[in-house]
Order: C-alpha cells, then structure tokens, then sequence
C-alpha cells in the first residue's frame, strides 16, 4: 500500500460481477451466491453503471409472497419489488457510487450517508471500474505498525518545528506521542495529523513544552 493519503483505488476489488437490465431474477439470485457477495451493479451500454441490486431488492418477493397488497405494475417503493422480475425492475437508481481517487473518508461518509455497504467505483464519464466494501475501508487497519510509524516519522514529524526530542511508538494501531516541542499551541497540530495517517486507531500524547 502506499502511503497517505490513500484513496478508493488503493483497495477496491477490480473484478465486479456486474448484470445487464435485462438479467433475470433467479440469475440475479444465482451471481450473489456463486460470488458471495451482496448486490450487483446494473450495466447499461459500454459499461455505465445505472443502478444496484441488492439482497434487499430481491426479499422484497419473499417478504409479500402471498400477500394481496403487493402494488401493481407501474407502483413504486419497496413492495413494487416483489412483483420485479428483472433487473433493471429491482434496481435501485440512479446508483450511489464514488470515484476511484476519491480519498477513504469520503467513501466512507457517504456509506454512512446512504445506508449501503458498498460502492460500485466509476470514472468521469460513469463506466465501472471496481467496487469497494465497508471490509475494503478497514483494510488500511491492516497495515503493519512498523510501518505506520516510518509514516509518520517521515511525513508527519518533518512538518514540525523542532521535531529532534521526539519519539513514536506504535502498538495495535496506537501512536504514543512522546518528547518535547517548542510550542504549546503546536500540540493540537500534531495531534491531528497524527489522526490522519491510514491506519492509526487512537492517538496519546506524552508531550513536555520547551
């Protein structure tokens, strides 16, 4: 991985299983499990993503199986869906996506946003490049705490004024900030570049102030 700030790029999954408008229902069914995976993008053209079907689209017709007040052809919302039987019918649209350099938090927030738990990644024009998953955003916890801590003794600790006296310890994902600086004031700005480094769980400081 390189290093911060990292970006959707860096750990989206490439290969997508994708469908067409047109895809039946039970082939629908039959991707997700052959897959494991929890929706699919809807393609139209060359590739431009125009919606997702997920595990909830498809419930829909086993939740109002039997029942009379499934809404007829032409109804919107969730019950529509139980009488679906094709894509483009079941998708929701126009799909949530993010940009492949779009940076980790943004894919984040806006999972959170819009309740999804997963983002088709397009480029400009809206042609499918990858996806990425709330496991793939927790990938960065991942990274080695040796190397979290070159990170920041390289790029954070050389933006500091003074910066000699000071000492980085890292352990499962938490930086112990320790020595001296010249100003008080300089605490909280280490502080939060410290937060901004991939990877980092919590921050603790154990300053003096010359």
């Amino acid at each position: 991985m390189p290093d911060s700030p990292y970006t959707v790029s860096d750990v989206m999954t490439h290969t997508v299983v994708a469908v067409g408008s047109e895809a039946p229902f039970k082939q629908i069914v039959e991707l997700l499990d052959q897959w494991k995976v929890s929706a699919v993008p809807v393609l139209a053209g060359e590739g431009r993503v125009v919606g997702v079907v997920s595990e909830a689209d498809l419930l829909a017709k086993e939740e109002f199986r039997g029942r009379a007040d499934v809404l007829g052809e032409g109804d919107s919302g969730h019950r529509a869906k139980a009488g679906a039987v094709t894509a483009g019918e079941l998708m929701s649209s126009p799909a949530v996506t993010v940009h492949a350099d779009a940076p980790l938090g943004e894919a984040a927030r806006i999972m959170a946003r819009r309740h999804v738990k997963r983002l088709p990644v397009v480029d400009g024009v809206g042609l499918l490049q990858g996806i990425v998953s709330r496991g793939d955003l927790l990938k960065v916890f991942l990274r080695p705490d040796e190397e979290i801590a070159g990170e920041i003794r390289s790029s954070v600790l050389g933006r500091l004024p003074s910066t000699g006296s000071l000492t980085v310890e890292v352990s499962d994902g938490v930086v112990t900030l320790g020595g001296s600086l010249p100003d008080r004031t300089l605490v909280p700005v280490a502080a939060r570049a410290l937060r901004a480094v991939e990877g980092v769980v919590d921050v603790r400081l154990d300053l003096t102030h010359r």
